[in-house]
């Protein structure tokens, strides 16, 4: 395992599409089925914080580790118990999917590409490129967003990161 990735996996997917199986079954993360589980103070990915992943979070992901929540978002709401304690909950910020199944839409992405954007944004470059080397099109994802994953590693902050994601969308 390149660093402390856990994953809360829901069962909520198609087992055959699912990304947090095989990085599982490749040993990249350890996958989870209880909340009780998942690792205290770990930066967990949470698109409802309003604070966006930053190299400033790389000691708290190198110390601590990354918590991916594989489920349906469409299932979930801001009050679940999953949400409580958002000190270190981040969202991502913009990027664009290259699974096959989301395929080109913006802010749907798999748990593998969350993760390895986590990376990437953070400092650990050669992690994010390692998870997604098991995919097909995991580089891919990487090459499509290589601009964007560039320009919020740069950032120093949550708030440069949102201002370079609204600068993108906005112009």
């Amino acid at each position: 395992m390149p660093h402390k990735i856990v994953i809360y996996h829901a069962e909520q997917c198609d087992p055959k599409k699912c990304t947090t199986k095989k990085l599982a079954r490749q040993k990249q993360i350890r996958m989870v089925n209880r909340l009780n589980h998942i690792p205290r103070g770990a930066l967990v990915l949470d698109p409802f914080s309003p604070q966006s992943v930053s190299p400033e979070d790389h000691d708290l992901v190198v110390e601590k580790g990354i918590v991916g929540l594989d489920c349906s978002w469409k299932r979930i709401n801001k009050s679940s118990a999953m949400f409580r304690g958002t000190a270190t909950h981040r969202s991502l910020p913009f990027l664009v999917a290259a699974n096959p199944t989301n395929y080109g839409k913006p802010c749907i992405l798999s748990t593998a590409e969350a993760v390895a954007a986590t990376l990437y944004i953070v400092g650990l470059k050669d992690n994010a490129i390692q998870i997604m080397s098991h995919f097909k099109w995991g580089p891919h994802f990487l090459e499509l967003n290589h601009e964007l994953l560039e320009a919020y590693s740069q950032a120093s902050n949550s708030r440069e990161v949102v201002n370079i994601q609204n600068e993108f969308i906005g112009g």
